[in-house]
């Protein structure tokens, strides 16, 4: 099941804003990223049509993330000095479906 996955992902996003908070009297943000599918090394086993099919349960755009667009997002996040405390979610509004 997805027990555990949703429980660590959870766990990030509950401490993120704690975090942030114990951290601000040092000039310490904390923010945090939660990523949907995206095309990792790890992903250089699944086949093309593995890649196509999970793409395509994106809801938009249709396919999976780019390494791009997570650094993107990093670099938005250390750029802007007035976000802090916050969990983004990178993933295309892609909801996993249970197993």
């Amino acid at each position: 099941g997805q027990a555990a996955y949703s429980a660590s992902k959870a766990a990030v996003v509950g401490m993120t804003l704690t975090i942030a908070r114990d951290l601000a009297r040092e000039s310490i943000r904390v923010n945090s990223i939660q990523p949907g599918i995206f095309n990792t090394p790890a992903m250089a086993r699944a086949t093309p049509e593995m890649k196509e099919a999970l793409g395509k349960m994106v809801p938009h755009p249709p396919r999976m993330g780019h390494s791009d667009e997570y650094a993107s997002m990093a670099l938005e996040m250390v750029r802007n000095g007035y976000i802090n405390g916050e969990t983004v979610r990178l993933d295309g509004a892609i909801r996993m479906q249970p197993r």
